[in-house]
């Protein structure tokens, strides 16, 4: 979340406009009877939420929900990780794209730490958690970082995972010439870790993933600009204020807190999601190199990865 934009002065939402757990709930046991197996906590920060671990709770009771699984920055896992971890939560992935403090803070517009996010990273293995690390990789500001992240990550066990940079949103002025292809993150690697390919292990699966050949240890690259997977795209993304995104570069949402808050919720809530993914188009990243125009696209800080 860019400060220079969601400074002191900015109007946040109320919490009468954000959804309470009840109704995330009620939204989640809707999906999961509509086939939904799989949900991720994301943000913003997720961790911020005063009411995560109830939230987990509630949402591991679901009895077709087979997986939980976290998106954070990490410096507050120390302070939540067994609470998650005893809740129900099943897997975390933490964000961090260098090693070096400096272009860290570059990349991440000058908060936090490292340290902060590796002491984070080790209060969830020592919880339990299968981790994951995401790196995005931005040319020309955390590329040289690359090579220390694997042998860091390698090193301990831990599975790291490289998305090419996006334009998702507005605010971070993206830049077709900033990408780092995912051919060149595999160059970068090769020149001192031999690794081959691994089998997807669902349809949809976004990373492509590598293995190791000295170790069981595997590091993964989600190659969205450079091969697009809208066709195989499974994924429905639920706002904090109420809103339905069927695509990470969509425009707009879908609006269902004013169906939550409906006295005939229960039926139009199940039909209204049906019919907003029926007529799903999102064909985004596909048609990137086709559009010859602009639009307005929703902030990652809104609606998560």
């Amino acid at each position: 979340m860019p400060k220079e934009l969601f400074g002191p002065d900015f109007p946040f939402l109320s919490k009468e406009e954000i959804l309470t757990n009840s109704e995330i709930l009620e939204v989640a046991q809707v999906f999961a009877r509509l086939g939904i197996e799989k949900i991720r906590l994301t943000g913003g920060e997720p961790l911020l939420r005063k009411d995560l671990v109830e939230l987990v709770a509630g949402l591991s009771s679901i009895e077709s929900v087979s997986d939980i699984s976290l998106t954070t920055n990490g410096t507050l896992l120390p302070r939540y990780a067994k609470a998650l971890k005893k809740a129900g939560l099943r897997r975390i992935n933490v964000s961090l794209d260098g090693l070096d403090d400096a272009t860290f803070k570059r990349m991440n517009g000058g908060r936090g730490s490292v340290r902060s996010v590796l002491e984070g990273i080790d209060a969830a293995v020592e919880a339990g958690f299968k981790i994951k690390v995401n790196m995005v990789a931005k040319k020309g500001v955390n590329d040289s970082e690359i090579l220390p992240m694997v042998r860091y990550f390698k090193e301990r066990g831990i599975s790291l995972r490289f998305i090419e940079y996006m334009d998702v949103g507005n605010t971070n002025q993206w830049k077709l010439d900033e990408v780092v292809p995912a051919e060149d993150i595999l160059d970068t690697i090769e020149k001192e870790f031999e690794f081959e390919p691994v089998d997807a292990s669902y349809r949809g699966e976004v990373a492509n993933r590598y293995r190791y050949s000295d170790s069981p240890v595997e590091f993964g690259i989600i190659k969205s600009i450079t091969k697009p997977f809208c066709r195989d795209c499974n994924r429905a993304r639920l706002s904090a204020d109420g809103k339905i995104y069927t695509c990470l570069f969509a425009s707009s949402g879908h609006d269902i807190r004013s169906i939550l808050r409906s006295k005939d919720r229960a039926q139009r809530l199940s039909e209204e999601i049906s019919n907003i993914w029926g007529r799903r188009t999102d064909r985004y990243s596909e048609e990137r190199a086709d559009s010859n125009t602009d639009s307005d696209k929703v902030e990652m800080s809104y609606i998560g990865g």
